[in-house]
C-alpha cells in the first residue's frame, strides 16, 4: 500500500495544481463575462438616455453600478441621469423613442393607357377633352 500511495502521490499533485490553475481560468472568464454584460448594458441605457456618443462612457465612475444575483445591472439609469445632468454636452436633446419621422404620402400618379382598359381609356380620354 505504501508504494501504491507513492506512484500516485505525483498524479495526484499534478491533478491537484491542474484543478487550481482550472478554477483560477474559470474566475477570471467569469470576470470578463461579468465585466462585458455590464459594458452591454451601460451602452444600451446610454443610447436609452440619448447619448451622442458612446465614447463618453469612458468619462464616467461606474464604481456605482453593479451587477446584481438575477444578472441585471442595477444603478445604470441613475448613472445616466446623473452624467445628464453634470456632463449635458454628452447628450442630445430628448426626443422620443422612435427617432423616425413618418414618411410623406406617396403623390398620386396618373395611371398610363397600357394600364387601362379600353372602356377606361375611353372615359379618361373624353374627360380630357371637356376639360380643355
Amino acid at each position: 500500500m505504501t508504494e501504491n500511495t507513492d506512484t500516485q502521490s505525483p498524479e495526484l499533485a499534478e491533478a491537484v495544481a491542474r484543478a487550481a490553475t482550472l478554477e483560477a481560468r474559470i474566475a477570471e472568464i467569469e470576470a470578463q463575462s461579468r465585466q462585458q454584460v455590464m459594458q452591454a448594458e451601460l451602452k444600451a441605457e446610454a443610447l436609452r438616455a440619448g447619448m451622442v456618443d458612446l465614447d463618453g462612457l469612458k468619462l464616467l465612475d461606474t464604481s456605482s453600478v453593479a451587477i446584481n444575483e438575477r444578472g441585471e445591472v442595477a444603478g445604470a439609469a441613475a448613472l445616466m441621469a446623473a452624467a445628464r445632468r453634470a456632463k449635458p454636452w454628452l447628450f442630445a436633446a430628448a426626443h422620443s423613442s422612435s427617432p423616425a419621422a413618418v414618411p410623406p404620402p406617396a403623390a398620386a400618379r396618373a395611371r398610363l393607357a397600357t394600364e387601362m382598359t379600353h372602356a377606361e381609356w375611353q372615359a379618361g380620354r373624353k374627360e380630357l377633352l371637356r376639360r380643355h
